[in-house]
């Protein structure tokens, strides 16, 4: 669900008063403002964030979260620029980040897998990577996460970009494959692949988490909010780790609460929107939330290299910190 976007507009610097503590307030007894840009629309998926807002849990931690969804905001480039301390991201966007100098860094992995499916029609048989030699893939773009993903599947089945046909279609991945334009797209799991299921439509799936473990969405901040408000990192991602415990022990509940964020969710297809937020939860799963595998990022490292995305090795260790998981 997570898109990369251009930058606009730096514009609107938040200033950040310091915390004595994760659970204070500013100097003036109000709550710290956390602009935080989502990277997509109002969504089920973002239930953790719904839930721990609803509960209470930021205002626990003397932070108050205003969303923003809006897609003009590139969230990577602000948290970079100093201008917001945090933002909604994946752990790809993190390491193309910091090889242009920007000093970001991934504080609490939200999904400990990579979200992103190839759907396939039946009648092709693709049950393996090395199956999707020789086919013509739809996906939104070369870019963002579902390029990535495919790339990471092209690399576990020994094929290569070369192997196969790569359409750009747009994030038009349901109406490519309904319509039969399209017998291959590459879309999130929590998404296309549950659409088409509730359409009647049949298809093969294969997620890319099944084959290799990559870095996905996540908080990131900045190095400078950890030098100076370490206290307010901690804040936050212990009021998200909440927030996730509890949508994962009381969907239901937490499907009601989302109500009260995603306009029109009431008058939705109740079984697909609650399908996906289900789905969601199975990337959210761990057994210690928030935890960064050291591993995930090496493999994202590698394949970005492979790619040719970034055109030097980097200091993997320096673009994340599990310091400030609960």
């Amino acid at each position: 669900m997570f898109r990369k976007f251009v930058l606009l507009t730096l514009g609107l610097a938040l200033v950040l008063s310091a915390c004595a503590n994760s659970g204070s307030t500013n100097e003036n007894g109000s709550l710290t403002k956390i602009r935080l840009p989502m990277g997509y629309i109002p969504n089920v998926q973002f239930a953790p964030f719904y839930v721990a807002v609803e509960k209470g849990y930021f205002a626990e931690e003397g932070i108050e979260i205003e969303f923003d969804y809006s897609f003009e905001t590139d969230g990577m480039a602000l948290v970079g620029a100093g201008e917001l301390p945090f933002s909604v991201a994946s752990g790809e966007q993190v390491l193309l980040a910091r090889a242009q100098g920007l000093p970001v860094v991934y504080a609490f992995a939200w999904y400990q897998q990579y979200p992103i499916s190839v759907v396939s029609a039946p009648e092709l048989n693709i049950t393996q990577p090395a199956d999707l030699k020789g086919r013509t893939i739809g996906l939104p773009g070369l870019f963002g996460a579902n390029y990535i993903a495919l790339e990471a599947l092209l690399f576990e089945g020994g094929l290569t970009a070369a192997d196969v046909t790569m359409e750009a279609i747009g994030f038009n991945q349901v109406e490519a494959y309904a319509s039969g334009q399209k017998d291959v797209v590459v879309g999130y799991a929590a998404n296309e692949p549950i659409v088409l299921a509730a359409q009647g439509f049949k298809f093969n799936e294969m997620r890319v988490a099944d084959y290799m473990q990559l870095t996905a969405n996540g908080l990131i901040t900045n190095e400078k909010t950890i030098a100076e408000n370490p206290d307010l990192v901690r804040g936050m991602t212990k009021a998200l780790s909440r927030g996730i415990a509890d949508v994962l022990a009381h969907p239901d509940e937490a499907y009601e609460i989302c109500k009260n964020y995603v306009e029109n969710l009431s008058e939705a297809d109740e079984a697909v929107q609650k399908q996906v937020l289900v789905t969601s939860m199975d990337f959210w799963k761990a057994d210690h939330i928030g935890l960064s595998d050291p591993q995930a990022w090496s493999n994202m490292h590698d394949l970005l290299l492979k790619m040719g995305l970034l055109s030097a090795p980097l200091d993997v260790s320096q673009a994340f910190t599990n310091e400030f998981v609960p």
